[in-house]
């Protein structure tokens, strides 16, 4: 057996150091001695210029783009004293997190943080806070750094408080912009810049009324939502009304989505298989259930598939990966899911067999069908597989004449199975033996 490649290297003495807007000023003495004493000093460009001439490193910039980049800088400059720059809190939105991960990469299961400090500085969170009064267990924080504002809207609900990490002094703009859009023009925009530096700036307006000239690049935006009157409000639980979706009819209507979410059971980091995608609702609410949790849509229209995309962005859940193709062959090569659901096209040959397959031990899968031949297939899955299999009936009250009556809508038939975790082995049980 060959002898596995080895990790690259990476500085033994690797030291991630906080700045804020005040600079060097505003450093502890430990932050200081550690910058000072650094023979390779990494940061942005805006970040090393904060450093005085004291610091003697060699200063080295940050390429575009940065996370490809870490691991060939962490190899050049392998045992050599290096100090990396942050702004704030490292591990808060941060290059912590990065330098993190990729150690615990190249450590295949070690340490990942041997040999790594990180001195933490207040970070533009805490600082705006500060200034607003606001509790920070009680502020909801969205960051819009190399994200699309619309993983903002599933932020908006009416009283909250929201502050907005921006990427750049267009954001603000940008953020009214999505605010009016979804109905929470009267939400109040505090505008706070270069946060704990000298020429910290603040202003204020509404969304609706928003019109200020784009200014520091560096700032966070606090927003005290308010939702205009008429605007519906979108439930944080499964089950958004049927009309907040874009759709042809292909819609997983919202009391069986409800009922399919509780079935599958989202749960924070996993990932779901949406297959037969339609509208994409089922993997829309999926992903609002946590801001961790992560889906793919399988849907062979390009038409829908493009409707899907359009839905997610509009939800606010814009990372929803969409793949156009008819499964079980746009199956191949996708990560392994924590949950399927299979909405459409049961009867495709082989499909329930390469789902089930792709579910590891613990996963969950759900199918839904209203048709007598893909019910009798969801049959015999039950009858092998065990799990449950419901009929789901909802009926709504309409005008009869001058009455009102029920109208049954078709009945859905759900089988939900766990996939069951491989049996463990029997314990030896010692026996006696008689002595001679």
């Amino acid at each position: 057996m060959s002898p596995a490649p080895a990790a690259p290297a990476a500085p033994e003495n690797l030291t991630v150091v906080g700045i804020g807007a005040d600079g060097w000023d505003g450093l502890p003495a430990v932050s200081r001695e550690a910058l000072g004493a650094a023979e390779v000093l990494i940061g942005g460009a805006r970040q090393l210029a904060l450093l005085p001439g004291e610091c003697a490193g060699e200063r080295v910039p940050w390429p575009s783009p940065l996370r490809p980049a870490v691991p060939g800088l962490l190899a050049a400059y392998a045992g050599r004293r290096v100090c990396v720059l942050a702004s704030g809190d490292p591990m808060f939105y941060g290059i912590g997190r990065t330098l993190t991960e990729v150690l615990a990469e190249q450590a295949a299961g070690g340490a990942p943080a041997a040999g790594l400090r990180i001195l933490p500085h207040p970070s533009s969170v805490s600082h705006a806070c500060a200034r607003l009064g606001w509790p920070l267990e009680d502020t909801e924080v969205v960051t819009l750094v190399g994200r699309p504002a619309a993983n903002l809207v599933r932020a908006l609900y009416d009283g909250r408080r929201v502050l907005v990490l921006s990427a750049g002094a267009r954001t603000p703009a940008e953020v009214a912009a999505l605010l009016r859009e979804h109905g929470f023009g009267p939400t109040r925009m505090r505008l706070l810049e270069q946060l704990g530096g000298p020429r910290e700036r603040t202003a204020e307006g509404t969304a609706e009324g928003w019109d200020l000239p784009p200014g520091d690049p560096l700032n966070v935006l606090a927003l005290d939502c308010r939702r205009a009157p008429g605007t519906p409000p979108l439930s944080t639980v499964p089950g958004l009304p049927d009309d907040a979706y874009e759709h042809d009819g292909q819609l997983t209507k919202r009391h069986v989505r409800a009922a399919t979410l509780a079935a599958l059971a989202p749960a924070p980091g996993e990932l779901l298989w949406d297959i037969g995608g339609g509208s994409g609702s089922i993997a829309v609410e999926w992903l609002r259930a946590h801001r961790s949790c992560r889906a793919v849509s399988v849907e062979r229209d390009p038409v829908r598939a493009e409707r899907i995309g359009r839905n997610a962005h509009t939800l606010g859940v814009p990372a929803l990966r969409v793949v156009t193709g008819a499964a079980p062959a746009a199956l191949d090569g996708l990560p392994t899911p924590d949950a399927v659901f299979i909405g459409g096209g049961l009867t495709a040959p082989g499909l329930l067999e390469a789902c089930w397959a792709a579910l590891p031990p613990g996963g969950r899968i759900v199918a839904n069908t209203v048709t007598l031949e893909s019910e009798a297939l969801l049959a015999d899955w039950y009858r092998r597989h065990g799990g449950e299999l419901v009929r789901l009936a909802v009926a709504r009250a309409v005008p009869v004449g001058g009455f009102t009556g029920w109208r049954q809508a078709m009945p859905v038939t759900q089988w939900a199975a766990v996939k069951p975790l491989p049996a463990s082995p029997s314990p030896t049980v010692p026996q006696e033996t008689e002595q001679p």
